[in-house]
């Protein structure tokens, strides 16, 4: 069976003009991974296209808002698809493939007859699809062989025959003759500026365009005569480049910088009349209808809804933009989950899939957390070595164990009775943290692995840990003596374990794809199973009962297994980075796992 994905929450913030308002201003669609999302803006209810094989670097959609096209990223040499969809149905039309390596650029014609395509630095191409017979008219290498490559590429709006490509420092007007089957390009002269080009739009009655070079300035270009006519702001340029343009009705320009400024500028002289800030550089500005309304992404992962009038910034989503290290649930709840990444640690609220709460920890790594069962805090592991608490309402730090490892913490749990921690760090040492009102003290320190511990699990009586280490060892420890009770071996790299709810079993995995069952009384193997086709198994949980068991890791695949028959029953596919954990949440409600490409799928548990 598949498991169906009840929400995504992740937003490509990297892909330039990514986040598209479609025009029936009632739908965005943004890329994710390998996916395209399209999210209904009042219900919040999103739609997936999927199909591409690796991450998507660019995304489109005709002005009849009937298809969607979108490109990918590929490896070098290999054929890169522009998939054409059919936005009401959500299903694929068309592959249309040409490109090598990647595909940098697409646009729609104003009546949907053709779509231009770009090819990354590797292909340099240009090529004019026919939408209709779903096939390539013609191609041409997309700019001089003196000038640097094309990045930019956007269509007229009144004419169907004519496209505009730009880049660094090259800007050509193409116009396609259909009976001879070619496109003709005509250089575009901009004088004594060199320029590198990162976003150009096209005036309603195309009559000029426009365009935001690195440099800070834009520049307004008459499309009849391919003559620039002029650019501004002369003086205050704006700081790390204009990277996003839109042109408003009244001939007025609204602006996205890499700095993560958004500003209103007349269309006159370029002057600057309001503007406000948002978290990282801008890459997409769309509007909403005429433009009242518009939505602005950022490559930290944001996406804000703005308004015209008030000019006032509204986030509406945020997400990791970095590898998720951990997704935990506190103890009996499947409304919050707590994910962790480099720089911060989230806490969001499942039912709308919103961030709650962000709390950050600048140019550190954390790679794993954990809810006391208190509910009273949170742990956290970080790479540079400290353990530190926060409040889970207010993310307030509580207290920090500076050199709780030498290598970095990688891996953490609790007991049960909140007073202790275990530990595990880069290095192999597990440690055993006495958690009083106001101190904390190291009680014993476990030395036996030779690399570091990938997961720590604590049995439910607070007697026993089970420790997986990356040295190809599993160790079952007592934690009420400190000795180890029993040690697992196998030719592999232990990613994961987990205790079978009553804990006279355990099951580990890991870089030999292998599901391995274990005796806890001593050690011996009882069965094993393979865990995937490719790449490693990187996270597993288990369900209260003990009767199923999810797997995730380098296949991108969610697999849902029959504990005791050791067969797959369903198979979630949605994840375009390697799964690095996932969870079962509390009353088996959904499946939450989190991947390296910053996304948090949550999907609905069979």
């Amino acid at each position: 069976g598949e498991l169906s994905l009840r929400a995504a929450i992740g937003f490509n913030g990297h892909v330039p003009c990514g986040l598209i308002c479609h025009p029936d201003k009632e739908h965005v669609l943004y890329p994710l991974g390998c996916t395209v999302v399209i999210q209904a803006l009042d219900s919040k209810k999103q739609a997936f296209l999927h199909g591409h094989t690796s991450n998507v670097s660019c995304v489109v959609v005709s002005r009849n808002g009937v298809y969607v096209a979108s490109g990918q990223v590929t490896f070098i040499g290999f054929k890169a698809d522009i998939i054409l969809w059919d936005f009401q149905k959500k299903e694929l039309l068309a592959r249309l493939s040409l490109h090598k390596g990647k595909v940098e650029g697409l646009a729609f014609s104003p009546n949907s007859l053709y779509l231009m395509s770009l090819g990354g630095q590797d292909d340099g191409s240009v090529v004019v699809w026919h939408i209709g017979k779903r096939e390539a008219i013609c191609g041409s290498p997309a700019s001089a062989c003196s000038a640097g490559s094309a990045t930019v590429v956007v269509c007229s709006s009144c004419r169907d025959e004519m496209f505009v490509t730009a880049g660094n420092g090259t800007i050509r007007v193409w116009e396609l003759d259909l009976a001879n089957r070619k496109i003709r390009p005509t250089e575009c002269q901009t004088g004594q500026l060199r320029r590198v080009i990162m976003c150009v739009k096209m005036a309603d009655d195309d009559n000029y365009f426009y365009i935001g070079t690195s440099s800070g300035d834009v520049l307004k270009v008459n499309t009849n005569n391919s003559l620039m006519t002029d650019y501004g702001p002369q003086k205050e340029k704006f700081s790390s480049g204009v990277t996003a343009l839109l042109l408003l009705k009244t001939g007025d320009l609204i602006v996205g910088t890499g700095g993560g400024i958004v500003a209103l500028c007349k269309g006159s002289n370029y002057k600057v009349m309001k503007k406000i800030q948002v978290q990282g550089a801008v890459t997409s500005l769309t509007s909403r209808g005429q433009g009242h309304q518009f939505f602005v992404g950022t490559n930290e992962c944001q996406i804000y809804r703005m308004n015209y009038t008030a000019f006032k910034e509204e986030l509406i989503a945020a997400c990791h933009n970095e590898a998720v290290h951990d997704i935990i649930f506190p103890l009996g709840t499947s409304d919050l989950f707590a994910t962790c990444s480099k720089n911060d640690i989230r806490v969001w609220h499942t039912p709308e899939n919103r961030e709650l709460l962000r709390i950050v920890i600048p140019n550190m790594t954390c790679h794993a957390i954990e809810f006391m069962k208190d509910g009273k805090s949170i742990i956290s592991a970080w790479n540079d070595g400290k353990i530190r608490a926060f409040m889970p309402e207010t993310g307030r730090l509580m207290y920090v164990i500076n050199h709780a490892h030498s290598l970095g913490v990688t891996a953490i749990a609790a007991t049960s009775d909140c007073k202790r921690i275990i530990s595990g760090g880069g290095e192999g040492q597990v440690r055993i943290w006495e958690i009083g009102e106001r101190t904390r003290k190291l009680g014993e320190v476990l030395k036996e692995h030779v690399s570091a511990v990938s997961c720590i699990k604590v049995k439910k009586n607070d007697g026993e840990c089970v420790t997986a280490s990356l040295d190809g060892t599993c160790i079952i420890w007592d934690i009420v003596r400190f000795i180890r009770k029993q040690m697992i071996l196998a030719n592999t790299l232990f990613k994961c374990v987990c205790y079978h709810p009553e804990e006279y079993q355990i099951i580990t995995s890991g870089t030999d794809r292998r599901i391995g069952y274990w005796e806890v009384f001593d050690g011996s193997a009882i069965r094993e199973l393979e865990g995937s086709v490719s790449g490693s198994i990187n996270g597993m949980d288990i369900t209260s009962d003990g009767a199923y068991f999810v797997t995730g890791g380098d296949d991108h695949l969610v697999k849902l297994w029959d504990y005791n028959e050791g067969a797959v029953t369903h198979v979630g596919v949605g994840h375009s980075g390697n799964i690095t954990r996932l969870k079962i949440c509390p009353g088996n409600k959904y499946i939450v796992s989190v991947s390296a490409d910053g996304a948090i799928l949550l999907w609905k548990y069979p």
